[in-house]
């Protein structure tokens, strides 16, 4: 995958958590990946208060990607959406139900149990 030059990176998570605050969508949250994956650098993470909202957040996203002339390379879970991703590149987005994103815990898991686990298997390759 070509990466994304980090200022255009930041641009795009710009207007997205911009777009998505004026939505309305609750706890937007930014993740820097980088250290433990090479599938993205980012990763947001936001919630909608119905699956309606969801879905409307995830058009919201593509409308702006439009005028922004970034077009999401793929998007997931839009026929049910409990959970909607988009996949901008280097940065996805993750729209979820409350609930399904306690369920996931995708922050818990890219922050703490996925960081200690990247750590730990660094340490014996540097020992081995």
């Amino acid at each position: 995958m070509e990466k994304t030059p980090e200022t255009e990176l930041d641009a795009v998570r710009r207007w997205i958590v911009n777009e998505l605050d004026d939505a309305k969508a609750v706890d937007i949250l930014e993740l820097d990946i980088r250290p433990l994956t090479q599938i993205a650098d980012c990763m947001v993470v936001a919630s909608g208060t119905s699956t309606r909202h969801v879905l409307a957040l995830a058009e919201r996203l593509r409308a702006a990607g439009v005028r922004h002339g970034v077009k999401p390379s793929g998007v997931e879970g839009e026929s049910d959406g409990e959970w909607v991703l988009l996949d901008f590149g280097d940065l996805i987005v993750h729209l979820m139900l409350p609930a399904t994103r306690e369920f996931y815990d995708l922050e818990g898991l890219w922050n703490e149990r996925l960081g200690a686990q990247v750590t730990q298997a660094r340490e014996r390759q540097g020992e081995g």
